[in-house]
This record gives structure tokens, sequence and C-alpha cells, in this order.
């Protein structure tokens, strides 16, 4: 029998604060407790939250601290990035103690290591290591996962597309994105493990070449679309996903995710502006003057949106389908609040208790390999949205 449920690491951060507070929100009594750094940042923290639970403190740089703090707890939730900096070590103390795991990691490199490293280590204890357990990537996995159940059989060709999406970025997400750059830049190999469509399935391969660069219409959407900035990471955890449940997406599913700017020469030319952005911002970071540069006037980590700005925000994306006998299917996953926080400081908050009360066998998953209808459940009962149908 653990000390808690639930431990929240990082929780003087400015996600943490909000995945603490959407917890303290909650009626059911599960046992949690706050960790980080800091004694007296935590105690702060709880305060303001007006709850008794205990504090653990905890430097990401001492194991033996880790390794206690794993071993006290059913599951943890974290949100100390960058990963790639950061990440490991917690992941080694709860692959070895047998702990489920959840964290926010959008990082293609940070994820590639830890399979690597431990998914055999938490095959053998059991600890469910689940990486992207935000909007990057619950959406995307959990709205292919949907589709498939409604197909009740392997897929075609699929596209996820963002219809509409409203929030900020956080100085810790923006450090993540320069750090897993910097380092590919540093590194060929890195750079390559990054390019690679199926980098988090090594050794597999399948029909996807790329991510969608440029401009293309989609008839199956009746839209001009345009590069998804997520792509990188979303796509390479749904095809873990199907890899990981045993192909039922189907050998030779193809899967990509766009942004959809609408028909007609209106959506077209939002389609070009918004891939000429994206092409464009994409090279001047790759650049380190300029790099070094713009991070003097971007967020800092733990900076974010404000309250208002969070509340306002939403999502609403879209999935299509069509199979080799012609049949299409959809699903839909709508959030209410910032993307980025709001949204994402629910998904996290109710992957960790997902993963605290239920079973299912151990390894680095993914959010619908490793709890699937489960996390559907909790999901829609914390306001989601999460669908899917047969359009023709």
């Amino acid at each position: 029998m653990t000390d808690f449920d639930l431990v929240v690491y990082g929780a003087t951060g400015f996600t943490g604060r909000l995945v603490a507070e959407y917890l303290a929100g909650l009626d059911d009594p599960y046992r949690i407790a706050l960790a980080g750094r800091s004694q007296w940042k935590l105690e702060s923290v709880r305060d303001d939250l007006g709850v008794d639970w205990p504090v653990i403190v905890a430097d990401a740089a001492d194991p033996k601290a880790l390794t206690k703090l794993a071993k006290s707890t059913t599951a943890v939730v974290t949100t100390v990035g960058p990963y790639w900096k950061y990440g490991l070590p917690l992941v080694e103390a709860c692959a070895k103690a047998g702990t489920h795991y959840a964290d926010l990691a959008g990082e293609v490199l940070f994820m590639r290591e830890s399979i690597e490293r431990y998914d055999a280590v938490a095959k053998k204890s059991g600890a469910r290591i689940v990486h992207a357990s935000g909007f990057d990537s619950i959406p995307s996995d959990l709205g292919v996962y949907l589709l498939h159940e409604a197909a009740e059989g392997p897929l075609g060709e699929t596209v996820m597309a963002v219809r509409w999406a409203s929030g900020g970025f956080s100085g810790g997400t923006i450090a993540s994105g320069i750090g897993q750059m910097e380092a590919a830049k540093a590194d060929p190999a890195l750079r390559r493990v990054m390019e690679d469509p199926y980098a988090l399935t090594p050794g597999e391969s399948g029909p996807d070449e790329g991510d969608q660069l440029w401009v293309h219409y989609e008839p199956v959407l009746d839209s001009w679309t345009g590069p998804f900035v997520m792509a990188g990471i979303n796509t390479r955890v749904v095809r873990r996903s199907n890899m990981l449940l045993g192909y039922e997406y189907g050998r030779d599913f193809a899967y990509k995710e766009v942004v959809a700017t609408g028909p007609g020469l209106g959506g077209r030319a939002r389609a070009t502006a918004l891939a000429t952005a994206s092409t464009g911002g994409m090279a001047a970071l790759s650049v380190g003057p300029i790099r070094r540069v713009a991070s003097r006037f971007l967020p800092e980590p733990g900076e974010g949106p404000g309250q208002e700005s969070r509340e306002k925000g939403g999502f609403r994306i879209e999935f299509r389908s069509t199979l080799p006998d012609g049949r299409v299917y959809g699903a839909e996953v709508i959030g209410k609040g910032d993307p980025g926080y709001a949204a994402t400081s629910r998904m996290l908050s109710e992957a960790g208790l997902c993963l605290a009360t239920t079973e299912g066998p151990g390894g680095v998953l993914t959010p619908a390999s490793a709890m699937g209808d489960a996390l559907v459940d909790r999901l829609r009962a914390a306001g989601m949205t999460l669908r899917a149908w047969q359009v023709r």
C-alpha cells in the first residue's frame, strides 16, 4: 500500500499549479501530494489551494529523492521540463519502482530515449510510463482510437484537422522546442530521429514519409489545409499506439495532421499564409543568433497566459478516415479552455488519476494504449467532447 494515489511533481511551476488547482476542485477523496524542489514554495501552493496535502521535496538531479518519491505513490504526473534536460531520472525511478507516470512531453528525442532505456524495465515492473498526456497528444491519440472503434476494423488514409484553437504558449513549451532544435542542430543523428515519421516505433516502418509542410486541398474535409506545428510529435504518438495495440489500425495505416483553413480562394489564401509563416518561423529559429535574440522576447519558463485568456480559449479537432471500401468515418474532440493550459492541466490530471485507479501491462506507452476507454470516459465526465461516427 502506497502513501499516495497521485503525486504532482513540479507543482510550483505555472502548469503544475494549474494541475494542483484542478485536482483540488474535485470531490473524490484521492490521496494527493505536491512535489518539487522548494518546500516553502510547495507549502505556499498548498496554502493558496486551501488543502492539507503533504509536500515532498525532491530535486530532478537527486536520484535518491526521486526513488523515494516514486515508491511513495501509485502514480506521478510531472510538469518539470524541458523533459530532454530534466525528465529521464524520474522516468527511471518510476520504471524501476513500478510506479505509473504521465507527463506533458512533446519532445521526440526525450520520448525515444525513454523507450530505448526504460521500456523493458517498465514492462518488468508493471509501470505504465505515458508521455504526451496533454494537448500533445491526447486529442490526436484518442480521436484515432475512437475512429478505429467506430469502424470496427483497420483504418484507411486518416487525417486530423485543427478546425479551431485559441490560446497562448508558455515559456516552458517554448524552451522545450528550442532545446530539441538545438540538440538536433548539433547532432545529425538526432536530427534524423526527429525527422523520422516512425521515430517512436524503433525498427518499424509504414507508408508515411513525413509531415505536411505546405498547402494542400483535402476533399474529405472540403477544405484547404496548412501545416500543424504539433504534427511532428502527435503523428508519431499515434503511430506508436497502432504498434502497441497490435496494429489494429492496420499495417498500412497512413496518418497526417493539418490545420483546416476552409474552402475556396479564402481558404487557400489562409493556408498559404499559415504555411509561409510556419516555414519562415522554423527557418529563422534554426539559426543560432536569431534564436538567441528571439528568446529574449519570449516568455520565460514558468510563465504563461493569464486566467482570462485561459478561460476564453478552446479547441475543436476533426478526424476523417477513408476506408478501402469507400466508407468514411469521422471523429471530433472538443475542449474548453486554453489548449496548452486549462485543457492540458485537465487532461494530465485525469490521465494521472486514470493510471492510479486502473490496471494494465507496463511499458513506455501512449494515452490510447495505456488507458483507452477508461481515459475517454474520464475526459467526457470532465466536460470534453469525444465522439466518432460513420460519415458515409
